[in-house]
Formats: structure tokens, sequence, C-alpha cells
């Protein structure tokens, strides 16, 4: 049995998480638990709050005590609005307090970018536009190339997860460009754990979302691979060997 952690902002989309564990259809955990996000705003500076050091440590505990062999930061806007290095910092941070390996989704993206073997992305995001700016510029820090970057101007996470399937399937047609080898559906308060395969049929390539690629990089930290073809292309794929 491995158990992987999660801090999740508020609540939104984080039913997403048992979907997931059932399709993973395997001896995997997943425990999360919710973090405080204080002002619900895709703001960077309320985001910048949310992803806060003393924020994410208060649930580490209890983390601790679900057996998790890893934690993940599950949150987007909450760890790339301090750009690469302070994205980096705030993982070194949570790594030590929890004692375990760490990462976020934001790295989350940019691993799985690099095992799909992709360079050009295409950015659906249904943040504000500056706040999406602010992804891209992380994905280009990663190595990545994007090509376009689509804003809903939502501002609350609140809002984000009300959205249904047609809602869905329209960020990511609408979010597509021809040059993308992927694309990129970048927030954790967005349901998408059901409609991955739809996601990738609606656009003809690998699509990358938030909660999808979270838990990849959970399991990437822990050295464990599920061949899961319902959570999409990127739990099917052989690993790329780096070279």
């Amino acid at each position: 049995m491995t158990a992987l952690g999660f801090l999740y902002p508020g609540h939104s989309a984080e039913d997403d998480y048992p979907r997931i564990e059932q399709l993973l259809g395997s001896d995997i955990r997943l425990p999360l638990v919710h973090t405080d996000i204080g002002e619900d705003a895709h703001r960077e500076d309320a985001l910048r709050e949310m992803g806060s050091p003393e924020r994410l440590a208060a649930g580490v505990q209890e983390l601790r005590l679900s057996g998790a062999e890893a934690v993940v930061w599950a949150c987007t806007s909450g760890s790339f609005v301090y750009g690469w290095e302070g994205a980096q910092e705030q993982v070194r941070a949570l790594a030590r307090t929890a004692g375990m390996p760490a990462s976020s989704t934001s790295f989350a993206f940019a691993h799985a970018v690099r095992e799909l073997g992709g360079r050009q992305v295409a950015v659906a995001a249904t943040y504000p536009e500056d706040v999406a700016e602010l992804f891209a510029a992380f994905l280009k820090d990663a190595g990545a190339e994007v090509v376009s970057v689509r804003s809903s101007g939502i501002i609350t996470a609140a809002e984000v997860g009300t959205w249904g399937v047609d809602e869905v399937l329209a960020l990511a047609r609408a979010g597509d460009h021809p040059e993308a080898e992927l694309v990129l559906l970048p927030d954790t308060a967005l349901h998408t754990a059901s409609h991955l395969q739809a996601l990738e049929s609606a656009v003809s390539k690998p699509v990358l979302t938030a909660n999808q690629v979270t838990v990849w990089e959970a399991l990437r930290l822990t050295d464990r691979r599920v061949n899961a073809p319902r959570l999409g292309t990127l739990f099917t794929k052989e690993p790329i060997v780096q070279v």
C-alpha cells in the first residue's frame, strides 16, 4: 500500500481525488487535507498568501498521521505565482516541514510536459489574463514553448468548481492551438478526472489537467508507475529517457 498526500486549498474539485484513486485501480491511497485559502481570489497577492509556508504547514501533521510517503501542494496558481525560484523554495520548505519528498502542481505540469516529450504547449486557463500569463512564464522557465494562452477571466475557485463537462470541453477546444503538442488546463478547482478521455478526443492530442498531473507527480516522487488509460495519455505512456 502506498499513501500519497495532498494539501488542497479550500473546497472546489477535491472529489477528483477519490475518483482518481478509483481509476488507478491499485494499492494506492490518496489522503487529502484541506488548507485555509484566506481570500478566494485569482489575484497575485491573494495567491501568494494562499501558498504561504504557514498555511501549508498547518496541514502537514494530519498527512503524516495518514501514512503519506510524499506530499504535493495541490494548487497551481498558489505555486507558480512565486516564480520559478520562489516555487522551488516553497516546495523545499514544505519538504523540510513534512519530512518527506514534496512538490506542487506547477512542477507537476513541468515534469509531465517533459515526460510526454512535448515542447510546444497551449494553455487553456480559467484564470484572469495576468495570472494565466504568470503560468506561461513559469512553463517557459521550465523549458516549454508556450504557443498560446487562453484566459477565461474567472476570479474565484468556487465558480470554477461549478463547471461541468460541457464547459471543460469548451475550454480545451478554445485554448487549443494548431502548433501545440499538448493542451494544459492548470486549475485544481476544475473538475477533470472524469473527462480526460473526452478531453483528449476533443482536441486529438494529449491533455494535462491540474488534478491529474498532481497525482502523477506524487506517484513520481514515490517511484510508482500505474497504467490507467482513463486518466489520459500521461498514465499510459512509457517514460521518456532523459539524455
